[in-house]
């Protein structure tokens, strides 16, 4: 792996590395919420919520519509839920071997 693409994927890694941001991209892997419905499934306050949607948005793991008053968030790229869904299954695989 050429050291570009390296730091390219730890952007996305680190991008996602965060307990409520995870919570975020598992809720959009259903589809598009905005950022009240984001709100209600992570509990976050909003302007805490708004700034790690801005921050994977500006890393290219979510995209942004607006529509009206209201802003739509959704996954950027679909390999992203792939890579999360191994760790998933790597961590409940390693927590039966304890």
């Amino acid at each position: 792996m050429k050291y570009e693409s390296a730091q390219k994927v730890a952007e996305v890694l680190k991008a996602v590395a965060h307990p409520v941001r995870l919570q975020i991209v598992a809720a959009l892997e259903a589809g598009a919420l905005c950022v009240a419905d984001i709100m209600a499934v992570v509990g976050g306050k909003q302007a805490i919520t708004s700034q790690q949607l801005n921050m994977m948005r500006t890393r290219g793991v979510l995209e942004a519509r607006r529509e009206g008053n209201k802003v739509f968030y959704s996954i950027a790229n679909p390999n992203v839920i792939r890579l999360l869904h191994c760790m998933y299954d790597h961590c409940d695989q390693a927590g039966k071997t304890s």
